[in-house]
């Protein structure tokens, strides 16, 4: 009869177990830790920049139009400001200065728009011109409204009752006026002078006929 004896059938009992070293022993020496440079977190775009699209505008503004005279001649801020329903001249660089009522005002930054409508060979025409355009060399108040407009947009003078026509004449009165008080007083007297004179001899004709 066996005897089972330790781990092995009839052998005799294992060795213990080696004692384990101690850990100071096996872990190896520490080198000094190296610092880690920390960069500050940059700053929120909110604090550089609120509103960058309206900091765009604004600095494409100053550079088209550096004297501020395109922005007042259109500002709600502006008693003297065009408003819709006066006579406006624009002159650019490629084409012939149109004239027009304005019958449309579209404020939009620096995309603000003005629309001007005037009837040429007796058929209406209507033009947009951005007032912040390189291609618009001046603009000018020819002809102010009598009366205030009530609606924002002039439509309606598109139709045949309320169609102002051809603003030519207004705009050539304005011209002569601008040259008069530019070459002087004393050739806008003499202009009407001449006028004067030339009315007379039409009435004393008229009445020689009628005797």
């Amino acid at each position: 009869m066996m005897v089972e004896t330790g781990g092995l059938r009839g052998g005799p009992p294992p060795p213990p177990p080696a004692a384990a070293a101690p850990a100071t022993a096996r872990i190896p020496e520490r080198r000094p830790l190296k610092k880690i440079k920390i960069y500050p977190s940059p700053p929120a775009a909110k604090k550089l920049c609120a509103e960058p699209i309206t900091a765009f505008e604004t600095s494409q503004i100053k550079k088209l139009d550096p004297t501020g005279s395109r922005t007042r001649l259109f500002s709600k801020d502006n008693p003297d400001a065009a408003k819709v329903g006066d006579i406006l001249l624009v002159r650019s660089k490629d084409g012939e200065p149109f004239a027009g009522v304005l019958i449309n005002l579209r404020r939009r930054g620096i995309d603000t728009g003005i629309l001007l409508r005037n009837q040429l060979t007796r058929v209406g025409v209507e033009m947009w011109f951005k007032i912040y355009s390189s291609n618009v060399e001046g603009m000018e108040i020819v002809q102010r409204r009598v009366k205030r407009a009530r609606r924002a947009r002039l439509y309606y003078m598109r139709k045949v009752k309320h169609d102002l026509g051809s603003v030519e004449g207004t705009v050539r009165m304005y011209l002569k006026s601008r040259a008069a008080m530019g070459t002087g007083t004393g050739a806008g007297a003499g202009g009407g002078r001449g006028r004067d004179a030339n009315a007379g001899k039409k009435g004393s004709q008229n009445k020689k006929g009628k005797k």
